[in-house]
């Protein structure tokens, strides 16, 4: 009987502490999930200047940066690291464990792309000749990609318009608001106006996108594969 109390006391532990390396869990104050699926988790971070946020693990991520910052990373073997993040930047990170301090001056906000189970071909295969960086450079470039992401920077100037195209399923994080007016293969259209720092999922689509707002919008794609 007490052997099996002990047993249970120690697996009880041993939840606790894995629940307590979510960083969602760990730091509720500063992050928050921003939208999850069987694909992704989507956190959203707030950090004011000098916070800190206890030791937490992250699976592969992809992270935006909304604003300028600098955070020092703590590793479990005590190495420190210190990463600066320009406004709007994106980067990808194999999984990692680690504590943080925010360094920055002012408040900052980070979405991170947290990946789950890899989709399946029919969510992210889509033909070359509707790759959307291939038919429209001028608006879709890649900053990076690897066997599992594809990160894609949108920018769209005033009243521009791009041609039809396709996208995988993907996680959108817009850098600035606009207006956009979607054309999709069928011919219908809608419109939809965006905020800067909203998120949005999307299943593997095909559409023609026209920036009717007139200004610029910029944002990110996390195309998965």
């Amino acid at each position: 009987m007490r052997r099996a109390l002990i047993m249970f006391v120690l697996l009880g532990l041993t939840a606790i502490s894995a629940l307590g390396q979510d960083p969602a869990k760990v730091a509720p104050k500063q992050c928050k999930v921003a939208f999850e699926n069987e694909y992704v988790r989507v956190l959203q971070w707030t950090l004011n200047p000098h916070e800190k946020v206890p030791m937490h693990e992250h699976p592969a991520l992809v992270t935006i940066s909304l604003a300028a910052g600098k955070t020092n990373y703590t590793s479990p073997d005590g190495k420190t690291t210190a990463i600066e993040s320009k406004a709007g930047q994106a980067t990808w990170s194999d999984p990692t464990k680690h504590s943080s301090e925010y360094l920055g001056d002012k408040p900052g906000e980070t979405f991170q792309v947290e990946l789950k189970k890899r989709p399946p071909a029919a969510m992210t295969t889509i033909p070359a000749s509707e790759d959307a960086v291939k038919v429209d450079p001028k608006h879709y470039k890649v900053e990076f990609q690897n066997d599992r992401v594809c990160i894609v920077r949108v920018k769209y100037g005033p009243n521009e318009k791009s041609v039809m195209h396709s996208h995988p399923a993907n996680v959108a994080v817009f850098i600035t608001g606009g207006s956009t007016k979607f054309t999709l293969a069928d011919g219908t259209t809608t419109t939809a106006d965006f905020k800067a720092g909203q998120i949005q999922w999307s299943d593997k689509e095909k559409h023609l996108p026209e920036n009717v707002g007139g200004k610029p919008f910029e944002l990110v794609l996390v195309e998965l594969k």
